[in-house]
């Protein structure tokens, strides 16, 4: 070897040291990891293995062994722990935490009358209560190790709740996708303002030092063609990140279907679109996902929760990933959604079989859908391959669970410990690019914990008192959102007590 190329490679040595030096490294040791193998397109399991972080990036998965070198890194031991990814929620309202609880019995028509993005709620938030609803929104999820949310973002009643809702998603610290909603309103914010907020906001600076992107929802592809014209052109100049729209047919009459953004050639775009909820979807619709590479976003507590329906979901799960939607309602863990889709799928099919007269000799699902319905096949909805797996190159996010907890002990299977019986509880540690956000089971969030509690508890209990002294006419007669014949119909109610009543 000449003089020369000794001294090159001295130098590459010597450049390589320094960047190891000056890289924010993170070594998690000798724990199961779920990783994803590229070649065989597969979770592989690896024991006493360890998963080196460097800034926001996986640089290395090895065997414990091999990774010794690493020695500038911090070194968390998780033996006996289970690594997993970040997991991705494709479809949330993050700015409704300070619900919370009032919406226990809620049904969907309910929801639109007293919740939802054209009730009274712009009279009564305020652009700060925005701001600490939709960081509270992001600490739970970061808390439960949902590291990216697609946030559908229907606050955006003015300039001004529009902005304190993306300064909250960014603050909060988790990998949002912030969706400005685009909404025909009569409070006098017109569609032509908001967009140019929206453009407004596609510029902030604020965006590009944090993990949150900017993206669009929008919820009348069937029915506002003024409104569609305008917005095609932002699709493109805003350098949105994913769009997304409400499909939720049948009765409801949200015809935001696939085939409704064809007719304005929005399949083919690059850009991912996801179809929240997808009920009483066709075949045929079901046909345009596929063929241009979209996703629904299948929300399974949601649906149940508010009457919305299970029809349809078998066939659009191949072109699915799971979302939480309203989390002031119910839970907003990945992992519970997952174990709901789960169980209700598998109940679905041992229903039919049962109602031939045959015994079911077969699991019909396996935990394994339901582990990749709430990592990769979230990562795939966003045409995102470096989100929902853990290999070499993609985003530090990932989820330290602690698997020597009583509920966890014992595990063999590490996806069946997640989903069958972990809980927020055994979250111990959380990265989003390769930045604390959850600690030996301290949050660890952006901002200041502590003050965004203090407020949202005080911007909370006003929200619910003045929801509480509203009155809302009773439900009965046609139903205002379909084309016709189609109406309100009292549900019977069951009552788990001998005395007479109902539980209400």
């Amino acid at each position: 070897m000449d003089l020369l190329q000794k001294f090159c490679n001295y130098a590459l040595v010597l450049v390589l040291s320094v960047s190891s030096c000056q890289a924010s490294a993170i070594l998690f040791q000798n724990g199961t990891v779920i990783t994803w193998n590229s070649e065989i397109n597969d979770l592989e399991i690896m024991h006493e293995a360890s998963v080196l972080v460097t800034d926001d990036r996986i640089t290395g998965i090895y065997s414990t062994s091999d990774a010794a070198n690493a020695t500038d890194a911090e070194v968390i031991d998780v033996t006996g722990k289970i690594v997993t990814p970040g997991f991705v929620d494709t479809h949330h309202h993050l700015w409704q935490s300070q619900y919370r609880t009032i919406g226990s019995n809620t049904t969907l028509a309910e929801y639109l009358q007293r919740f939802g993005e054209l009730s009274p709620a712009s009279t009564v938030f305020t652009a700060d209560d925005i701001y600490v609803g939709e960081i509270m929104g992001v600490y739970e999820a970061l808390d439960a190790g949902v590291t990216t949310i697609v946030d559908h973002a229907h606050h955006t009643w003015s300039n001004e709740t529009a902005e304190a809702g993306l300064v909250g998603a960014i603050d909060g610290g988790g990998r949002v996708f912030w969706c400005f909603t685009v909404h025909e309103l009569d409070n006098g914010y017109a569609v032509d303002e908001q967009i140019a907020k929206l453009r407004e906001l596609a510029g902030d600076e604020r965006l590009g030092g944090s993990s949150a992107r900017l993206g669009l929802s929008f919820d009348g592809w069937a029915n506002q063609p003024d409104t569609v014209r305008k917005l095609l052109p932002v699709v493109n100049e805003t350098g949105v990140e994913v769009l997304t729209t409400h499909y939720v047919g049948g009765p409801w009459n949200y015809e935001n279907s696939p085939s409704a953004l064809d007719t304005y050639s929005l399949l083919d775009t690059p850009l991912p679109i996801i179809f929240s909820h997808a009920i009483f979807s066709s075949q045929y619709e079901y046909g345009l996902l596929t063929t241009h590479s979209h996703f629904a976003s299948i929300v399974p507590e949601s649906d149940m929760h508010y009457g919305i329906g299970q029809l349809s979901k078998a066939y659009i799960q191949p072109q699915a990933a799971l979302g939480v939607d309203t989390h002031f309602t119910y839970s907003a863990d990945m992992v519970s959604q997952a174990r709901l889709w789960l169980q209700s799928s598998r109940a679905l099919e041992f229903e039919r079989v049962l109602g031939t007269w045959n015994v079911p000799s077969t699991s019909p699902v396996s935990v394994k859908q339901a582990f990749l319905l709430i990592t990769r096949k979230g990562g795939q909805a966003l045409r995102r391959d470096d989100i929902g797996v853990l290999r070499e190159g993609v985003k530090a996010d990932l989820v330290v669970f602690d698997g020597d907890a009583p509920n966890m002990i014992g595990w063999r299977d590490p996806v069946a410990a997640v989903i069958l019986h972990s809980h927020v509880g055994n979250v111990r540690h959380v990265l989003v690019d390769g930045e604390w956000r959850k600690k030996d089971f301290v949050l660890l969030a952006k901002g200041n914990v502590t003050e965004n509690q203090e407020a949202f508890v005080q911007s909370g209990g006003r929200i619910q008192d003045a929801l509480e002294a509203m009155e809302f006419s009773v439900l009965e007669g046609d139903y205002p959102f379909a084309v016709g014949g189609v109406e309100y119909e009292e549900t019977k109610r069951f009552d788990v007590t001998v005395e007479n009543g109902t539980g209400y």
